[in-house]
């Protein structure tokens, strides 16, 4: 899938690059063409001002002829133009110029045309000629023909370097789409492995109370005869297995709400060193049977913009992971403090410390840096990535740091309005 989306990436890039070099190149050529031809137009019209005999010089690099006065000796640049004139219906002249090579023959038969085609000017594509046609006061005609030889020449070469202009630029910007799509989908390539990885994960989690739902269900339909208090054990089991998987659909749940934006937060002031005071009295025995010691230094009166409801669970589930690995005669000690205009939360237990490199994964859905550990005290690796959801919900941040001197540290900061 990544692939075909980095493909259409490129393709789109492509696409949208190639469109716009097109249009800017036809632009350019068709303004190319239209100087050319008006350069040629004008070198017609001055052309017709020749006197009989009269020898023009021509001056590269010398303003267009558009631009030239009749007074300044006759120059303009360099467009190969000569001059026919007719009389009674018979060419009486040529006037090359001197500059230009044309037989009487090739003269008459442009004369011809341009008299055919009756208009005042025109082309005369036979003989890739452009033609400027006056009629004089004494009833001559003037007929002033220009080489499109020149402008074609031009033309080509001009279309030639924009297509080689093209090819560069579209190769260029293929190597260049290809780099940015390897950046630009990154964090969608990412976002894909972590959605297979999740639906493997919880399919996995799934599948274990699924299978002993079935045993016992199965137990008890194979002893029929039995009553219900004699086969209390296998439905007491099947409860509990049920039981387990209703808390991971609802937590899968909670997570899909948090990545679709759809969770709801019902804000209100909440007194956050009364809510951690209510969340550590549940823990004191359940710390008290596990050895481990809890204490607690919490400001009073520290309050924010949230929801009590998702805050209560944040701390419940940083407290249920400290007093799990702080191991028997260990300590977790619970601090909130202000921080500025935000309000600062840590959780820290001395048990044994996490290896650096699961620090980084440890937020991440169905992550276990002791798997079977884990599985043995009835988590299933979804406890950290919603306490990391709440946060964001309330525009906080959590982080973890863990070393054998300061033990494992969880760090929340919250803004006091969220």
């Amino acid at each position: 899938m990544i692939r075909k989306l980095r493909r259409k990436f490129i393709l789109i890039n492509l696409l949208l690059v190639g469109l716009v070099l097109t249009v800017v190149f036809v632009l350019l050529v068709a303004s190319n063409a239209r100087r050319l031809c008006d350069q040629s137009d004008a070198a017609m019209r001055m052309a017709l001002n020749w006197q009989d005999g009269e020898s023009p010089r021509f001056e590269i690099g010398s303003p267009p002829p558009d631009r030239v006065h009749q007074d300044d000796g006759g120059r303009f640049s360099m467009v190969p133009v000569f001059v026919v004139t007719i009389g009674d219906g018979i060419v009486t002249s040529v006037n090359d110029g001197g500059q230009v090579e044309v037989s009487e023959e090739t003269a008459e038969l442009a004369a011809e045309l341009a008299l055919d085609i009756g208009t005042e000017r025109g082309v005369l594509n036979t003989l890739h000629l452009r033609f400027l046609r006056e009629e004089r006061p004494d009833g001559t005609i003037q007929i002033a023909f220009a080489d499109q030889s020149w402008e074609s020449t031009s033309l080509r070469t001009l279309i030639l370097s924009c297509l080689l202009i093209w090819l560069l630029a579209m190769t260029a910007f293929f190597f260049v789409g290809l780099f940015l799509s390897g950046l630009a989908l990154r964090p969608a390539e990412k976002a894909w492995k972590q959605q297979r990885q999740f639906v493997a994960d919880a399919s996995h989690e799934l599948k274990t109370p699924l299978t002993v739902i079935l045993a016992n269900t199965g137990i008890v339909l194979a002893h029929p005869e039995d009553s219900v208090s004699a086969q209390s054990k296998w439905l007491e089991y099947t409860q509990e297995e049920a039981r387990q998987m209703k808390g991971l659909v609802e937590d899968l749940l909670f997570l899909a709400k948090s990545d679709a934006a759809r969770q709801e937060i019902r804000t209100s002031e909440v007194d956050l060193s009364e809510l951690i005071q209510g969340c550590l009295l549940p823990f004191e025995p359940v710390a008290f049977e596990a050895g481990v010691q809890l204490e607690a230094r919490v400001d009073p009166g520290l309050t924010l913009t949230g929801d009590a409801g998702q805050l209560r669970r944040l701390v419940r589930i940083l407290l249920d992971n400290a007093v799990k690995y702080a191991g028997e005669g260990g300590a977790v000690e619970v601090t909130l403090a202000r921080q500025q205009d935000k309000l600062r939360l840590t959780v820290r237990n001395t048990g044994e410390p996490i290896p650096p490199e699961h620090l980084p994964h440890l937020f991440e859905r169905f992550y276990r840096a002791d798997a079977a550990r884990d599985r043995a005290q009835g988590g299933y690796g979804l406890g950290l990535a919603i306490a990391k959801a709440i946060t964001e919900h309330h525009r906080g941040k959590i982080s973890v740091s863990s070393s054998s001197e300061s033990g494992t540290i969880f760090t929340v900061i919250l803004p006091r309005s969220a």
